[in-house]
């Protein structure tokens, strides 16, 4: 990159890029097509990964690398989840390199590791990068699979296999990944200390288990951000004790328990009436279906099996989730619904097995989006369609 080129970035690194293709550039010294990557690619880190953002000289990639790459927020998880799990930290190979996110974290771990990429022009970038971001990583251009054969017993293999088969389908099957995991769980295993992949967050944790051999997975890590589930990491040594399961959503990280996969089930117990708390678990909680858990470990009742709603009249200011005070409980009757909604014009809706969409809920209850009011439709244990209306308290 020369220095007109790098100027041109520079002066129009907050500018519209699409206007600014549209508008084009007329000094034949400025390499237009990589100042529009690299500008579109600073614009998207900021977002994403701030740090780098914040780091002069660093190259972007095509959009689909940077699209696909691991947040600044969930690679800085997996950095001390790396910490936790290697009392002798001496070497972490990355098998599947992609834009470098996850080694460039966890790599601070570690004492050296190895970043492998095949992608000849993603390669390049990796590593101008890492000189600046992470001097302990070597970079290797090659193919991972080829590499592992060769590879030495090391502290730590990390893997994030591509979510697309042969014909380059998506897909979200282990064993449809490229490469196939499944294929290499043994020698994986034999030449590392721990092995973590990072999954698909569309899989069902309990098949992944099952697929790689509960025998060898310890941990099963639901990460999610802003509410919203990213991805799955499975944890595996050699011989694993007993499973322990993670939903992590920002900041908030609960261990469900080392016996929690055999009590993943909705709770039997009838509820007690509607309480003064209502709870709504977040993505991760979600993802992991262990319902039964929070009940025991937050002091709270589902209000039914189903609706994934939780309940008590002491207020559980640990709760992983949003937490809401009710204010008001009514039916779909006509006469309920105009005295609990008398004061309200607008409201946040959420529908959880009921019959009605939220686009339909508002439509039938004329209430504009937003403001300080929640309301939660549900269906109760003993089946009556309720509305729950709250006010947030986190």
């Amino acid at each position: 990159m020369n220095n007109k080129t790098r100027d041109f970035i520079e002066q129009n690194s907050h500018a519209d890029v699409r206007q600014l293709a549209l508008k084009g550039c007329r000094d034949k010294d400025v390499d237009f097509a990589l100042a529009l990557r690299q500008i579109a690619g600073l614009q998207k880190a900021r977002q994403k990964l701030p740090s780098w953002a914040a780091t002069d000289g660093l190259l972007y990639p095509q959009h689909l690398s940077l699209e696909q790459c691991s947040s600044e927020q969930t690679a800085l998880y997996k950095k001390n989840l790396c910490r936790r799990l290697t009392a002798a930290a001496e070497r972490l190979v990355d098998l599947t390199g992609g834009f470098g996110v996850d080694i460039s974290f966890m790599s601070q771990a570690f004492k050296e590791a190895t970043y492998v990429e095949q992608n000849e022009e993603l390669f390049a970038v990796v590593k101008h990068n890492m000189q600046q971001l992470a001097p302990n990583v070597t970079c290797t251009c090659g193919d991972g699979v080829a590499i592992l054969h060769q590879l030495e017993h090391v502290s730590m293999i990390y893997m994030d296999p591509a979510r697309r088969d042969t014909h380059g389908a998506r897909t979200y099957g282990i064993g449809d990944c490229t490469p196939n995991v499944l294929e290499l769980r043994d020698e994986l295993l034999q030449k590392a200390d721990v092995v973590v992949l990072k999954l698909s967050p569309m899989l069902d944790w309990r098949k992944a288990v099952e697929d790689l051999g509960p025998q060898y997975v310890s941990e099963v890590h639901i990460v999610s951000a802003q509410n919203e589930c990213k991805e799955l990491l499975i944890v595996m040594r050699q011989q694993a004790e007993a499973l322990q399961l993670y939903c992590v959503n920002d900041e908030q990280v609960w261990l469900v328990s080392a016996s929690a996969p055999t009590t993943m089930v909705p709770s039997t117990d009838e509820p007690a009436e509607t309480g003064t708390y209502l709870y709504e678990p977040n993505a991760s909680i979600m993802k992991a279906g262990c319902f039964a858990e929070v009940e025991k470990a937050f002091g709270v009742k589902q209000l039914a099996p189903n609706s994934h709603l939780f309940t008590s009249n002491e207020e559980r200011p640990q709760f992983p989730g949003r937490r809401f005070r009710i204010t008001a409980a009514t039916t779909m009757n006509k006469k309920e619904l105009k005295a609990a909604l008398a004061d309200i014009t607008k409201a946040n809706i959420s529908v959880r097995n009921f019959p009605l969409s939220a686009v339909q809920l508002r439509q039938r209850l004329k209430l504009k989006d937003g403001g300080d009011h929640y309301i939660f439709a549900t269906t109760l244990r003993n089946g009556q369609h309720t509305l729950l209306i709250c006010q947030r308290t986190s």
